[in-house]
């Protein structure tokens, strides 16, 4: 699975690891040393994630029910929380700098799926 970005007609990752069920998100990338460059996590639903006990930084973007972005952290280190953002139904986890050269902004359009639009 992919995700692309829409708005700016750019591929986020190649490969998406679907988190949706209660253990699949609690687990989440606990325990991992990191995430491959081109990958990606999608938490659905949510609202907030943590870093806790986690060995390595993520950029991150909050997605609501219309696939836009709603809100984004760069590098978040480990051992923090994100805070609830409550226009949030979906969380995509990249690794860390992912994000830095894609322009992708809040109010941007997400696509998650195998086929651009």
């Amino acid at each position: 699975m992919k995700v692309y970005n829409v708005t700016r007609n750019l591929c986020l990752a190649e490969t998406a690891i679907m988190a949706d069920s209660f253990f699949s998100r609690l687990r989440g990338l606990l325990g991992k040393s990191g995430l491959p460059e081109g990958w990606c996590m999608v938490l659905k639903p949510c609202r907030s994630i943590h870093t806790m006990f986690m060995r390595f930084s993520l950029d991150v973007l909050f997605v609501d029910r219309q696939n836009r972005v709603v809100s984004m952290i760069s590098d978040m280190p480990p051992f923090r929380f994100s805070g609830s953002v409550s226009q949030s139904y979906l969380v995509i986890e990249f690794p860390s700098g992912a994000l830095l050269n894609t322009g992708t902004l809040p109010g941007d359009i997400i696509q998650i799926g195998s086929q651009r639009l």
